[in-house]
């Protein structure tokens, strides 16, 4: 696999490819990833953060780091966010690679406890995320499955 995993604060210039990648697949108006990747650029803190897998010059995947993944846990932060592979990429570990750089970037900026909801049951699992609790996602009928990944 010849991909490379890229910081956006490290690429600045990708924001607005980044941005419209994270839109197409979550559906979540462009306008809120700019506002949070504009953040992630001029303040320079660990979180947000924004992270992508790149092959040549296509996003393959990627995720982002923010205080609260809409849910009504406020206290568990920060949260994992957006992790999506390409269809025709998955099951080559790249989902894998982003979460473990992650986990390692944010653990050298000083945190070492990160939180993810998902409704997947088994995949974070093979990654070191275990089962935290359940929370209520924002506008959401169902409860949520909420993972923890402590380094």
């Amino acid at each position: 696999m010849n991909y490379e995993i890229i910081r956006l604060i490290d690429r600045p210039e990708l924001k607005e490819q980044i941005a419209g990648w994270f839109h197409a697949k979550w559906n979540i108006p462009l306008e809120a990833y700019l506002e949070s990747m504009e953040e992630c650029l001029d303040n320079r803190n660990a979180v947000p953060g924004w992270y992508v897998a790149m092959e040549d010059d296509k996003i393959i995947g990627g995720l982002g780091v923010i205080e609260n993944d809409f849910h009504d846990r406020k206290d568990l932060a920060p949260n994992v966010c957006a992790v999506y592979t390409e269809k025709e990429k998955r099951g080559q570990g790249i989902a894998g690679a982003l979460l473990k750089f992650v986990c390692a970037d944010m653990k050298e900026k000083g945190i070492d406890t990160l939180y993810l909801v998902t409704d997947h049951t088994s995949f974070y699992e093979r990654y070191g995320w275990e089962f935290f609790c359940m929370v209520q996602g924002e506008g959401e009928p169902e409860l949520s499955r909420m993972y923890v990944h402590r380094s």
